[in-house]
């Protein structure tokens, strides 16, 4: 086995192959576009070999072709590579160099490269982040337009009503009409662009059964659901639930020697639009689950300072749970304990008034599976 070590860039591409003893064999610089960089592969590497090169823009199309000509390729994580990016001396050569060895020596940082749908999947969730955050500015724009002259904008500006009404100011001044026009302009085509993602992404998500399981969580709607799909693919690369909270950076910054153990913030590796959307999920889920509401109640210990440590908690824990939905195929259901707990404190209210309290109605079996997890 030959270990090739590939240091890739838009115009030139930087090779270096080691033996199965790790001595070098041949040292070079490619000036080829990158469809071509398969073909040359087989060419110069003597034998069977195994690819190394680090996870950037078109990884995926990368391991797609590499993948048609050796019996092993791996994506390094670019954030893992200190023995690269912690040196005094760096460039192509050095590089391609040391993802050679580390291949060789079995320890490269690996990234998970999905299949190709799945790629195009995450890309169309991740464009329509981007038309939101686009979207967001352009309401600050609009705010701030009417601030700067002085008025305050009515109620529920956004709906059809209020656009018609940002329309009527400003008649009289030319210049700031022309503004205004234009923004209102780019308002609708925005929104009407990120109809058409949603749509596109609904096409995407229908068939994949994950998302629909996903969706019975309290709080989890269409879109916090298709990206947590998306990006965990699949469940069972995660050995434990724990792997995936970490995968998604809810695990806190751990500096620990001898008997001191420091924790700090949380590592936020991984996809930052699966947390935000897991935010989000998490407070809607305090809201109407009371299984999910005990969770939060149990980190938050009564302190209003711990209420953001409680949803992101809330948050890891969502993700726990969803991932061991996906592994077990089984819906969301609440913990049976604390629906007995509701309905014993509702009797002893009852029975504190003076009042009889009605026998309650024969309880449905649950569904299988539980989210009690």
């Amino acid at each position: 086995m030959y270990y090739v070590g590939l240091d890739i860039h838009q115009r030139s591409t930087s090779v270096e192959i080691l033996d199965c003893n790790g001595r070098l064999v041949k040292r070079a610089e490619w000036k080829l576009p990158w469809p071509q960089l398969a073909d040359q592969l087989k060419k110069d590497a003597p034998g069977p070999f195994a690819v190394c090169y680090e996870a950037s823009c078109g990884y995926g199309y990368l391991h797609e072709q590499f993948s048609s000509v050796a019996q092993q390729v791996k994506a390094a994580h670019p954030g893992s590579l200190r023995l690269i990016y912690k040196t005094k001396r760096k460039n192509n050569r050095v590089d391609a160099g040391k993802l050679a060895k580390l291949l060789y020596l079995d320890a490269v940082p690996s990234v998970y490269v999905p299949g190709r749908e799945t790629r195009l999947w995450r890309q169309t969730i991740e464009f329509r982040q981007s038309l939101l955050i686009r979207l967001v500015a352009l309401k600050n724009q609009i705010k701030a337009s009417l601030r700067e002259r002085g008025i305050t904008p009515m109620k529920g500006l956004w709906t059809v009503k209020g656009m018609a009404w940002f329309k009527t100011q400003g008649e009289s001044d030319d210049a700031w009409a022309l503004r205004r026009d234009l923004l209102i302009q780019e308002l609708s085509e925005l929104r009407q662009k990120i109809k058409r993602v949603e749509l596109q992404l609904k096409k995407m998500s229908d068939p994949r059964p994950g998302a629909a399981l996903l969706k019975t969580i309290p709080g989890i709607g269409p879109r916090t659901a298709e990206a947590l799909v998306a990006y965990i693919d699949n469940a069972n690369r995660f050995s434990s639930v724990r792997k995936a909270g970490s995968y998604f950076g809810w695990d806190p910054c751990q500096d620990s020697s001898a008997d001191k153990n420091r924790l700090g913030h949380i590592t936020r590796d991984g996809p930052p639009t699966v947390r935000k959307l897991l935010c989000e999920a998490a407070w809607q889920g305090v809201r109407r689950s009371p299984t999910i509401k005990a969770f939060y109640d149990r980190v938050t210990r009564n302190d209003p300072d711990r209420k953001k440590i409680a949803i992101v908690a809330t948050a890891h824990y969502l993700t726990r749970v969803a991932v061991s939905m996906l592994k077990s195929g089984e819906v969301w259901r609440e913990d049976p304990r604390l629906n007995a707990t509701v309905e014993n404190q509702t009797d002893s209210k009852d029975h504190a008034l003076g009042g009889s309290a009605p026998k309650p109605p024969p309880r449905k079996p649950l569904p299988p599976g539980g989210g009690v997890l």
